[in-house]
């Protein structure tokens, strides 16, 4: 058992009292008051005009490019370095994804890559903002202008991160988030998905609720899914809102002690480049050779800190793999990465018990 844990959600605020309401009113499933109240704040919090809450990130990636149009014959431009799901949602469409390498300064999107891989065949960019840090928005934007595609943000590392002062959500065509239980905003199991175009709001609307039809009870007029989020959900995210400021400001001073505290040392703490605010939603680091991550990994272990291996590179796995593809920043990332301890209430001198952990391995090394 580790003493301290790599995430553990932070339930200090109204969770159990808006959760025990749901209760004494008998609303439980996607019927309620809060999942009303959820999506609107979120929509607020985010500034786009719509939100439709569903019932986790990976359902949400689906149902942004199912309500895009995308299917069979069509590719979908996505970064190798990012979690399975970005890569997955696009394959249950029966689109093909292109896989595309990373930059090693910010670890996001390449945007030389994804311009060099466009074909007649792209119906849409994929931006992903890996680990909470923003993607070259400006730079995807107009690509994907120019080229006439569109443009998907993957934002479920990325609640509270911002390009040039605008939360991420804000630049694509349709967006969706994650509130799984170690993202930075938690539901349990819960997603959204955000946009400011009122045709793509209905059809997903039409598409997360079994295709009913709007006028007419019980009647189905197209093959929808069962995707809706439910009321005691969305009554723990609409608290976990309540405080999300609370949460990012306390996260950033963490990963600001991280960087203070490992200025000295091989280890490279994730940065924040450019004009963008960094959520860290994790705070990771990158170790100096392949070779010392696995053993680092093992000595903090042994000092009860648990750690995870930054997200492998998607081309990589075995049902992505039949193609040989070098994306060599990814990789290289992909290899050397670690996600260090990163909840809220971890205290200073936890950290600095992990960076004198990390100091001591290297000073064996």
């Amino acid at each position: 058992m580790h003493t301290i844990p790599v995430y553990q959600p932070a339930l200090n605020g109204n969770e159990r009292e808006y959760v025990n309401h749901c209760l004494d009113t008998g609303w439980i499933s996607s019927k309620g008051e809060y999942v009303n109240l959820f999506e609107k704040a979120f929509a607020e919090y985010v500034n786009v005009r719509y939100s439709a809450a569903v019932c986790n990130g990976t359902v949400a990636l689906h149902l942004a490019l199912v309500a895009l149009g995308i299917g069979t014959g069509d590719e979908v431009i996505v970064p190798t370095l990012t979690y399975i799901a970005s890569v997955n949602a696009i394959v249950y469409t029966g689109a093909t994804p292109v896989f595309v390498d990373s930059l090693p300064e910010t670890w996001q999107l390449d945007p030389e890559d994804v311009r060099a891989n466009i074909t007649p065949r792209t119906k849409a960019i994929m931006a992903v903002h890996l680990y909470g840090h923003p993607c070259d928005m400006s730079t995807l934007k107009a690509i994907a202008d120019e080229h006439r595609v569109f443009l998907i943000e993957d934002c479920a590392e990325a609640i509270g991160s911002r390009y040039q002062d605008q939360h991420m959500g804000t630049f694509g065509d349709i967006s969706t988030f994650s509130f799984y239980g170690n993202k930075t905003l938690t539901t349990g199991e819960g997603g959204m998905i955000v946009t400011s175009d009122k045709t793509l709001y209905e059809r997903i609307l039409h598409l997360k609720s079994q295709g009913l039809a709007k006028y007419r009870q019980y009647w189905h007029d197209i093959v929808g899914y069962n995707y809706r989020m439910t009321n005691i959900c969305a009554a723990i995210g609409l608290a976990q809102l309540e405080q999300v400021s609370e949460t990012l400001n306390r996260k950033r001073k963490l990963a600001d002690t991280y960087k203070e505290l490992l200025h000295d040392t091989p280890f490279k703490v994730h940065p924040e480049v450019g004009d963008v605010y960094h959520s860290y939603w994790m705070v990771s680091i990158l170790v100096p050779q392949v070779e010392l991550r696995d053993p680092l990994r093992e000595h903090l272990a042994e000092a009860g800190i648990e750690t995870r291996p930054v997200f492998y590179p998607v081309h990589t796995m075995p049902m992505y793999s039949q193609k040989y593809q070098l994306h060599k920043v990814a990789e290289d990332i992909g290899w050397r990465g670690i996600n260090l301890p990163s909840y809220p209430a971890l205290t200073n001198e936890q950290v600095h018990y992990i960076c004198d952990s990390l100091k001591s391995f290297w000073a064996k090394s």
